[in-house]
């Protein structure tokens, strides 16, 4: 396989869900009937990865457990033949999949997050992606760019258009067109005034990089907020490497706000197989 590995920065501390979030992780907020970093996950293992690197803090641990085996839980499903509820259960986990877990002991930012894994990582191309980010795609957002990837053998960030005002919350890219998704990035800068944007095109919550990054962001200079800024070191990584820009086909919710995290729930409501129906006559009812 390509990528293989995948990091997911889960040390945040979700202070805009508060206080849904003091005492349980933002990843662990459900969508309908799964967290959000279950969404993530699966992105990643449809895309054929199987190490998935949790770099997570104090009052994770909740992850962990969801990941793990509940053998209390599955004996008890299994003795009231609950089987449909069993492999539920059983399918968080894949057993060809591995979850491992590294502390960041201080939040110093998303560079220092992903430079957190590195020695999990190793010597290999890997895979970012931020659970707040609920991607939605066909086939998955992730995987579109491991296929990006295995054509162009370069870091890959996902991007999507933005509203001018909104600049001030992504990293924004300018560059080169390659073809109608791929851009062939000259320039990178987190978070910058709308008068200062380079463009329109946001930085989603999913990259695929390759491991230079690493030595980049670790000679990195605390970048916007005092932190350590993954866009930062792909701007350096710029000077040294191609890195490509890819409109990927889908839809994303921004789950690390309350308005994106409802707007999630309702749509995934809408699509979901038992709920679709009972959810599109409420919502029927409340326009009345």
């Amino acid at each position: 396989m390509l990528i293989k590995k995948a990091i997911f920065p889960v040390a945040g501390l979700g202070t805009r869900f508060l206080p849904a979030t003091k005492a349980q992780p933002k990843e662990m907020l459900p969508v309908v009937d799964k967290p959000l970093i279950q969404y993530a996950v699966e992105e990643a293992y449809a895309a054929g990865v199987r190490e998935m690197i949790f770099v997570t803090g104090r009052h994770k641990r909740p992850i962990e457990d969801h990941f793990d085996m509940t053998f209390e839980l599955e004996v008890a499903l299994e003795q009231a033949g609950k089987t449909a509820l069993l492999e539920v259960v059983r399918s968080v986990k894949p057993a060809d999949m591995e979850c491992i877990y590294v502390r960041q002991a201080q939040a110093l930012g998303l560079g220092h997050a992903v430079l957190c894994g590195q020695r999990l990582v190793g010597n290999e191309p890997f895979a970012v992606l931020l659970a707040d980010d609920l991607m939605v795609g066909n086939p998955p957002v992730l995987k579109q760019m491991v296929d990006q990837f295995a054509e162009w053998r370069a870091s890959i960030l996902a991007v999507q258009e933005v509203p001018a005002d909104q600049t001030k919350r992504y990293g924004i890219v300018a560059g080169t067109p390659v073809n109608e998704r791929l851009m062939d990035i000259t320039r990178i800068v987190e978070k910058p005034d709308p008068a200062s944007a380079p463009s329109r095109l946001g930085v989603a919550g999913r990259y695929i990089l390759t491991p230079g990054v690493f030595h980049e962001i670790a000679t990195q200079p605390r970048g916007v907020g005092g932190e350590i800024q993954l866009t930062d070191g792909i701007a350096s990584l710029l000077r040294r490497e191609k890195v490509f820009a890819y409109r990927y086909e889908g839809k994303r919710y921004d789950c690390g706000s309350k308005e994106g995290f409802l707007q999630a729930n309702i749509e995934l409501s809408l699509q979901h197989p038992e709920l679709g129906e009972t959810t599109r006559e409420f919502l029927k009812s409340l326009a009345l």
